[in-house]
């Protein structure tokens, strides 16, 4: 959490250009009042582009588990990464260790966009976003996450 909180400071100064999901609004609408007034203070405090699902999300979600990387009833975690592709975006942050962050989502998800003809997409937690930050790199303000 901490971690995540650092990186939500990067976010608030603007250091990267962030990409939400439906799926995260529809996911967090369903927390109780106080927890859901408190993310969405959250989302107020970030400049972020708001990305919806579709049918191609829905499809290409659908391939990580006809390839076996993740399990039908993991469908939001796949469209989580399928609109991250189709987004364009470079980077996808993620705590779920079980789901998103590990060796065989991270392989699969190379597998899918190597095949399909997408840039690659990196899978990392928030503490490797904040490993090396440089005031004087301006390259991670370019990436898309």
């Amino acid at each position: 959490m901490k971690d995540t909180l650092e990186l939500w400071k990067l976010f608030r100064q603007g250091c990267y250009e962030v990409y939400i999901s439906d799926i995260v609004l529809n996911e967090i609408s369903g927390c109780g009042q106080e927890k859901l007034d408190i993310l969405l203070g959250y989302l107020k405090q970030v400049q972020y582009h708001l990305v919806y699902t579709d049918e191609d999300t829905v499809e290409l979600a659908e391939k990580f588990i006809d390839f076996g990387i993740l399990k039908k009833k993991s469908l939001d975690d796949c469209q989580h990464i399928a609109t991250a592709i189709l987004a364009g975006c470079d980077i996808i942050t993620s705590g779920n260790f079980k789901h998103i962050v590990n060796v065989k989502t991270v392989r699969g998800v190379k597998i899918i966009t190597t095949l399909e003809g997408y840039k690659d997409l990196l899978i990392y937690p928030p503490s490797v976003l904040l490993e090396g930050d440089d005031d004087d790199d301006e390259t991670d303000s370019q990436q898309r996450f």
